[in-house]
């Protein structure tokens, strides 16, 4: 199946049905865009963001609501994505600025050869893409090379193993991967290593749990709530667990605490990289 088959075939799922609002492939696509724009993950983004201007390069796009974010936020957005579907691709995202009026010009190109000068963005950024990549370090050179001085790179989402062997239990229990193929995962050295090669200095890794980008399907509040079920089929007092997990602070502590022991294969990080001024 191509990635627009295999999409199409999890929206017909009834007990996927989650998965798929989790995912923002429902449609119409603008209110997926706005819940999007709203949600805790790109809060988060845009967090990393403040202050910033000018020009945005989306990698790997897909339907477009990382570019319809970053419009809404100001930025004139390039959004480069090789899928020309009209469901999850670039002739969807043109869909979706025409409907809104935004500055979002689309290019059907890959990551590994991106067709831009030097330094030609302020942002990079790049969702669920480098675990994607046929060639992960010639997509992190090409990003930088993209990236003005100065400039922030945000490589979100991204899967991770801690082992080699562990590369087939992930692919086997993703939800799409049997469909179209396309999933895969790295091992977190091999990440920074390919950023740090192509030329960024300033790394910082956001863990699975320490950021609201990296919670899927979960967002901090029904990802509180999970614990404290869980906890509460075990040990019926849910009422004391929902007290002792109301305190923001000692739930980030079991979070932190729960940091070392999370070997899931596939988890996801994050990396908010900046590009050093000549």
């Amino acid at each position: 199946m191509s990635w627009e088959d295999a999409v199409g075939w999890l929206r017909q799922q009834p007990d996927q049905r989650q998965l798929v609002l989790d995912a923002f492939y429902d449609d119409p696509l603008i209110s997926a865009a706005k819940r999007y724009a709203a949600c805790s993950e790109w809060q988060e983004v845009a967090r990393f963001l403040k202050g910033r201007s000018g020009t945005a390069l989306d990698v790997g796009a897909g339907r477009g609501i990382a570019s319809y974010a970053l419009a809404r936020q100001g930025f004139a957005v390039t959004a480069l994505e090789p899928d020309p579907s009209p469901i999850v691709g670039a002739a969807a995202i043109r869909a979706l600025a025409r409907e809104e009026q935004l500055p979002i010009e689309v290019v059907e190109e890959f990551s590994e050869r991106l067709p831009f000068a030097d330094g030609a963005f302020d942002v990079v950024l790049a969702r669920a893409v480098l675990h994607h990549t046929s060639d992960l370090e010639a997509a992190c050179r090409e990003m930088f090379r993209v990236l003005r001085p100065g400039g922030i790179f945000l490589g979100l989402r991204e899967h991770v193993i801690s082992r080699a062997t562990d590369l087939d239990r992930f692919l086997a229990q993703h939800p799409l991967h049997r469909l179209y193929g396309g999933e895969n995962a790295f091992l977190l050295p091999r990440y920074v290593d390919a950023l740090r090669s192509a030329g960024f200095a300033a790394i910082d890794v956001l863990s699975p749990l320490e950021s609201p980008i990296n919670l899927f399907p979960y967002t901090a509040e029904t990802l509180r709530l999970a614990v404290i079920e869980k906890l509460s089929r075990r040990i019926p007092l849910a009422p004391l667990w929902r007290g002792v997990f109301g305190s923001q602070w000692l739930f980030d502590m079991l979070l932190k605490g729960a940091e070392r022991f999370d070997n899931r294969p596939g988890r996801l990080y994050s990396f908010i990289c900046t590009k050093a001024r000549a």
